[in-house]
């Protein structure tokens, strides 16, 4: 095996073990894992996504989403203001007809995030490309824990647009980050249930563009629908496993009742399958 094939093994077990473990202790694991592979630490920088962090804008007055796509140095750039913190001289920013398109969409996911997570914070992200432009849609909810239930879900789409005249070709790449704690009392960590994971979703469309803006409503509809799915698909993975998991220890019914519902099945079934040979 040559180097390059046994880094991109390594890589691969990397990413594949960052998956595997709770996405609130991310920045902990990745940490580790650079101390084991230090090697590998810029393409792991690059590869796993992290939960957003929360900073705050003092010349608008408003909450931003910090990540690598508004980063540059130790620097990270308000969609708000534009403006970076600490203050950064030859800070990337994007041109002038793309700041607008950006301040559009970041008031169009204002109401986006306030429709469907009523709070949160979103922020959205865009550069200038070769051929046409790329951005980051942001969305963070966080629970208080002031009830005995605490969890943050984080949001990222990470958007590609490639203009053809009348057209534009869009690839969405969504990853979301979930993760929910529940216990019996406010600080028992004894009987306490966690639940957390990440999901990664693509999405790509050929969609009409007849203004500027009409990348905000292609853009919008996208994240709404792929976020509808995975929405289901964490509420099926999470609640409906754990569901059976449950039922499979303690039925909530009378083992006889269920019994001869699942005999009612099997024999439904065969009537069909004999009926349809």
């Amino acid at each position: 095996m040559t180097e390059y094939e046994e880094n991109e093994q390594q890589m691969d077990c990397a990413l594949d073990l960052m998956r595997r473990l709770p996405p609130q202790n991310v920045e902990e694991n990745l940490v580790t894992l650079l101390e084991i592979m230090p090697e590998l630490t810029e393409d792991l920088l690059s590869a796993v996504d992290q939960p957003l962090k929360l900073r705050q804008d003092a010349k608008e007055g408003k909450e931003y989403l910090a990540c690598d796509y508004n980063r540059d140095g130790d620097s990270y750039r308000s969609p708000w203001s534009n403006e970076y913190d600490p203050p950064l001289v030859d800070g990337n920013v994007p041109s002038d007809r793309l700041r607008k398109l950006e301040v559009a969409a970041n008031e169009a996911f204002s109401t986006y995030k306030e429709l469907y997570y009523e709070g949160g914070v979103s922020s959205v992200y865009l550069w200038d490309m070769d051929d046409s432009f790329a951005g980051v849609v942001l969305i963070k909810k966080v629970n208080d824990g002031t009830v005995r239930s605490k969890g943050s879900w984080d949001s990222i789409h990470v958007i590609e647009v490639l203009e053809k005249g009348r057209q534009a070709h869009y690839k969405l790449t969504s990853t979301v980050m979930l993760y929910t704690v529940a216990s019996a009392a406010k600080g028992d960590r004894l009987n306490e249930i966690n639940l957390s994971g990440s999901l990664t979703r693509q999405d790509e469309r050929e969609l009409p563009v007849d203004d500027s803006n009409a990348h905000i409503v292609n853009i919008g509809r996208m994240v709404e629908d792929i976020e509808f799915k995975m929405r289901n698909a964490l509420q099926e993975v999470y609640f409906g496993k754990t569901h059976d998991i449950v039922n499979s220890l303690r039925s909530a019914t009378d083992l006889n009742e269920a019994k001869n519902r699942e005999r009612l099945q099997r024999d439904l079934f065969g009537q069909l399958k004999n009926r349809s040979e």
